[in-house]
């Protein structure tokens, strides 16, 4: 049996004359009643989670919906468990499962980029293609998956990288894990290196990120650290900033708080190739935490997995550095 967990996104809107744009209006049962044939695929159980466009998941949640998938896929009668989201948030939520949950049986992650009144609404279509891939067999031990336009997608890599297309999604320079064929799922590809799971008890937040641009100074980081347990900054390039921004850093690290370093480029790793002020070195040298390929929304969520874990600085940096 495949669980249909649905938790709004655009999959379930419809356009509203009087909000002047699409909210959501389709419950999960309303959205079968439009994708005929769909209970053939497999045996269904509907969950109704709730209603929220992608910009509404807040980190809590974004926790509350991770615990309802544990729930689920403990019960011996389920085989898999499929989730609608709103694009917008959907790789955040789907990498924070990834990373926390471990377990055979596949989950996956689906939504629409278009609305049901839209031409060529594109939810039942991918809707159908996640259901077939959480009854596959060859999905078992796959994790966490994301299902968009015949693509499957691993949620330790995908990233959002279209504001509207129907294929929006994509691991930049990987490319999908697989691909739906008239009905086959065809897998392609291997699995990224595995990482050790976190499992807190809950999300340490708030844990902000921070962009460097140019001319970019600390104001922006300073008003993080009052209250923020840690900060991600989306670098320049190899994970450089402008050097006013340096200062800010510094207050970070001298209150034994995590400064974690990524890059705002969508491929390649952060490393210490400059040794200019602000360049990679140089902010490796003050005891900032470079996170390999991750991208800042990933950095963010490993960061907010460890602390609640209770991780130490030294500990987040091994975690962080290792892959």
């Amino acid at each position: 049996m495949i669980v249909l967990l649905f938790t709004g996104g655009t999959i379930s809107m419809r356009h509203d004359a009087v909000a002047g744009g699409a909210v959501p209006s389709l419950t999960g049962r309303d959205i079968l009643a439009l994708a005929p044939g769909l209970d053939q695929l497999a045996d269904l159980e509907v969950d109704d989670w709730g209603a929220y466009p992608g910009p509404h998941m807040t980190v809590e949640r974004m926790w509350a919906l991770r615990q309802r998938i544990v729930e689920h896929v403990a019960r011996p009668d389920v085989d898999g468990v499929v989730v609608t989201h709103g694009t917008d948030s959907l790789e955040e939520s789907a990498y924070l499962l990834a990373r926390s949950v471990d377990s055979e049986k596949p989950v996956v992650f689906t939504g629409a980029m278009r609305t049901s009144s839209d031409l060529g609404w594109d939810g039942p279509g991918n809707l159908g293609a996640a259901v077939r891939v959480a009854a596959s067999d060859d999905a078992r031990g796959c994790g966490v998956m994301v299902v968009i336009s015949d693509r499957i997608f691993t949620a330790l890599d995908v990233t959002k990288v279209h504001t509207s297309a129907v294929e929006a999604f994509d691991s930049p320079g990987l490319g999908p894990l697989g691909v739906m064929d008239d009905g086959r799922v065809i897998f392609r590809r291997a699995l990224p290196t595995a990482t050790p799971i976190l499992e807190p008890r809950s999300l340490a937040t708030p844990v902000d990120i921070v962009y460097a641009y140019a001319g970019a100074d600390s104001r922006l980081i300073d008003a993080a650290r009052e209250v923020g347990r840690g900060v991600v900054i989306a670098g320049m390039g190899r994970g450089n900033i402008p050097p006013a921004m340096v200062a800010g850093l510094d207050r970070w690290i001298e209150e034994d708080k995590p400064v974690v370093i990524t890059s705002r480029a969508f491929r390649g790793r952060v490393g210490c190739t400059y040794g200019y002020p602000g360049g990679g070195r140089r902010l490796a040298e003050r005891g900032a935490i470079f996170a390999g390929p991750r991208r800042p929304p990933q950095a963010r969520i490993d960061v907010m997995l460890a602390l609640g874990a209770g991780y130490g600085i030294g500990e987040l940096r091994e975690l962080l550095e290792s892959v």
